[in-house]
Formats: C-alpha cells, sequence, structure tokens
C-alpha cells in the first residue's frame, strides 16, 4: 500500500473509534473527499473539512493551538456549514473525558507517519512587531492599535450597527437586535455619566465616533473623542461633519496620555483601557484624575478576567488567552475587577457603582458573529479569507467565553476624589426610568 493511501486509512480508522467511543453530532472531510461521521447523529449540516495531509503534519509536529489557529486562517482546516458557535452547540459537554477512551497506541499508529511528511511552514497571520509591556519603553502603541482597528471600515461595518459601535451592547431584552442594543448603551453610558448641557465631556478611545456624537446631540454635552487609529479617525471627522456636529464635537487622532491642560467635566473609557497593558495602569489613571475635574465622574468599562489565588497565578496566561493577543489585539491584557477598583481608589477616585455585563456582551458578540458569518464573501473581498476567518474564530470564541464565565465586563462609575458630598442623587432608580 502506497504511503498516501496508508495515511489515509490510518485517519480514517482513527475518526470510526472516535465515533465509537466519543460520538460528536457532526462528520469529517479529508482531503481525498471522504466523508466519515464522528458519531449517528453526525449529518451534512455542519462538518470539519482536513484539506491536506500536510495539515495533519504540521499539528503532529506542532500540536500547540497556534497551529490549529494559523490552519485555520489558511483554510487547510476549516468548518463548513456554520461557526465555531454552532460546533460548541453541537459537541457541549461531549469531549469531556474523550481523551481517556480514545485508544492511545491506535492514535500514534494513524498519526505517526504524518510526523515524516512534508508540512510547510505556514504563512504566519500573528502581529509581527514587538509587544513591549511598558510605555515609553518600546511599547508602540499606535502600531499596536492600528493592527486591530486599521483593517478596513467596510469590513466592520459588515457586523456592527449602523453607528459602528464597536463594544459591548446593552440589551432591554434579550429579543433586541444590536442597533437597540448599542443605542441603548449608549444612553446608559451618557445617563452614569449624568450629562448636562454644555459640559465637558472626553472619550478616551472614541472609535468611530459613536459615544461623542450621540452625547452632543442626546444631551447638548461639548465633546471631545481621541483615538490612534486612523481609520477610525477619519470617519469620526466626517461623521461630525455629516450631522453637523462641528461645534460640539471634535476628534483628534492622538494618544491620551498627551493631553495636558485641560479639564473635563465627565470623561469615558469604553472598551480601550485593554489596550494599556497592566505594567501601565498607574500612569493610565493618574492622567485620567488630571484631566478630570473635582468631583467629575469617570466611567470605566473594560472586559476583565476572573482574580485567581495570587498575581503570580493571573499572571499566567492560557493558551487561548494568548492566541487572542498575538492575532488579534497585540499588546493587550485584561484585569480583575478588584484591581480595578483597587486602583481607582489608589488613583484618588471614589467608586460609587459596579455593573457586571457579562451576558450582555456574549449576547453582543454572538449578533456579531451570526452577522459576519451571513456576509462572509463581503468579508473576505474587504479583508481577505484569511483575516475572515481568523475574526470569525475570534468573536465566536469570545462570545463563548463571556457565555461560560471565563471572561467578564464591568462598567464602573467613580467621581474625583474630593471633600463633602459626591454630587449624585440618593439612588440610581433614574437611570432605568
Amino acid at each position: 500500500m502506497a504511503m498516501a493511501d496508508r495515511r489515509i486509512a490510518g485517519v480514517q480508522r482513527l475518526i470510526r473509534h472516535v465515533a465509537e467511543v466519543a460520538p460528536l453530532d457532526l462528520s469529517v472531510r479529508l482531503w481525498d473527499g471522504s466523508v466519515l461521521p464522528l458519531g449517528p447523529g453526525a449529518g451534512a449540516g455542519l462538518m470539519l473539512v482536513v484539506s491536506s495531509p500536510a495539515a495533519l503534519t504540521r499539528l503532529v509536529r506542532r500540536p500547540r493551538l497556534t497551529t490549529v489557529v494559523e490552519l485555520i486562517a489558511e483554510g487547510a482546516i476549516d468548518l463548513e456549514g456554520g461557526t465555531l458557535l454552532d460546533l460548541a452547540a453541537r459537541i457541549e459537554g461531549s469531549t469531556r473525558g474523550m481523551a481517556r477512551r480514545i485508544d492511545k497506541m491506535l492514535a500514534a499508529r494513524a498519526l505517526l507517519p504524518f510526523l515524516f511528511g512534508p508540512g510547510g511552514a505556514g504563512q504566519g497571520h500573528a502581529y509581527a512587531g514587538a509587544q513591549a509591556e511598558k510605555h515609553g519603553r518600546g511599547r508602540d502603541d499606535r502600531a499596536l492599535v492600528q493592527f486591530h482597528y486599521d483593517l478596513s471600515n467596510a469590513f466592520y461595518a459588515l457586523f456592527l450597527d449602523p453607528e459602528m459601535v464597536y463594544s459591548c451592547a446593552y440589551f432591554p431584552d434579550w429579543s433586541a437586535d444590536i442597533a437597540t442594543a448599542q443605542k441603548a448603551k449608549l444612553e446608559m453610558i451618557c445617563r452614569k455619566l449624568r450629562l448636562r448641557p454644555g459640559e465637558r465631556m472626553l472619550d478616551i478611545g472614541c472609535g468611530w465616533g459613536g459615544l461623542v456624537c450621540h452625547a452632543a446631540q442626546h444631551h447638548g454635552v461639548k465633546a471631545h473623542g481621541v483615538t490612534l487609529s486612523r481609520a477610525q479617525h477619519d470617519f469620526a471627522v466626517e461623521k461630525v461633519r455629516r450631522l453637523g456636529l462641528q461645534d460640539r464635537v471634535t476628534i483628534e487622532l492622538r494618544d491620551f496620555r498627551d493631553l495636558a491642560g485641560l479639564e473635563f467635566e465627565k470623561i469615558a473609557s469604553i472598551g480601550m483601557y485593554e489596550h494599556v497593558g497592566l505594567a501601565n495602569r498607574e500612569g493610565y489613571f493618574a492622567q485620567i484624575r488630571a484631566l478630570l475635574r473635582p468631583r467629575g465622574i469617570y466611567l470605566h468599562h473594560a472586559i476583565t478576567r476572573p482574580a485567581k489565588r495570587d498575581a503570580r497565578a493571573f499572571r499566567r496566561k492560557r493558551p487561548e488567552y494568548s492566541a487572542v493577543v498575538n492575532y488579534v489585539f497585540p499588546g493587550s491584557e485584561l484585569d480583575h475587577i478588584g484591581n480595578t477598583v483597587q486602583d481607582l481608589e489608589r488613583s484618588g477616585f471614589e467608586v460609587h457603582d459596579v455593573e457586571g455585563w457579562r451576558e450582555h456582551y456574549g449576547r453582543t458578540c454572538r449578533l456579531w458573529t451570526e452577522r459576519l458569518y451571513a456576509n462572509r464573501a463581503a468579508a473576505e473581498a474587504e479583508v481577505g479569507a484569511a483575516r475572515t476567518r481568523l475574526w470569525l474564530l475570534y468573536l465566536a470564541g469570545v462570545c463563548l467565553g463571556f457565555e461560560r464565565g471565563t471572561i467578564g465586563i464591568f462598567q464602573t462609575v467613580a467621581t474625583k476624589r474630593a471633600r463633602g458630598a459626591a454630587g449624585l442623587p440618593p439612588t440610581r432608580a433614574d437611570l432605568y426610568a
């Protein structure tokens, strides 16, 4: 039997064995066109595709998550008929204890021939630049931010809402569409900031201008947004002009740390803190405090990870976390909510409210995944097939993280500490009126 035939036969035996001892509700199609069900309930609707023996060679030689991510990006391993969310729904609970039930000798005999085959090095889709930890010591935040956000405005428009809001939506009820939920989120932020006409508001990491325009239109503030993304800046400036808000909204392509001699009554940071890096958080909060008037309100909206038993354990990164950083959000780190509250108090803030939005972000990412999958042909035309596959993997993976509770998100409201009353109402009833 030729080597190619032995490889196919070996993999087919392994797949049939898996179907017997740990059945899954999907099928596998191999590079020779053969289709094998992984369980009695497998149909043609969802299929794992292995398009070449080189894919298995690379996995056998380097059995790591980064190898899987690269193979998915290249299309050497693909999922037809759905997304990672569909796969997760099919195999939920089925993979528990799976490794113990598989015959290790049979698996070794099936995979060993691939160890010596041609595998190729892969194209490499991760961020290629340096990811220094400390601002001012080799860290290039502009390059890190632009790797993610400057893909293409048209690409983001394929899955975001009409206002191009790229952060956790707020669902009045779980049946709300993404546009309704994002408008509700913008309004809730403005209510928590307790905006008043004529106040000066700063949005750090203003994205495509959704919050600053909403705040100026509906609450009469003078809003200033800063971003390090050229694509976002140009879009937001044009949006301000189109809406006729030039007298109330300004947008700068600028690092917020370079802002000096300014004072704001209200400051928002929505989904920006994740990019700062934990080594820079002291300077981050110090700069916000310097820009905020006494008793001014700061709203901190950030993704988190659960706290661990100690700081050393928390700093260890799971493989999927590192993959998101390297392939999607270079330089980013997630803190835990305890650290956020502690850092705010250490930096001269009084914390008033902490609200978890984890399930809201799970729902947001699920809708984003579905929208991007529905528009995947247009996405591939805009940013390429590899980047589209990576984004589908990323959005679905993050959705599962939020839904399962391995990551969270909190909105924290604080004021710049000063003597006397905080100036807030006695209850929060008005936020939900």
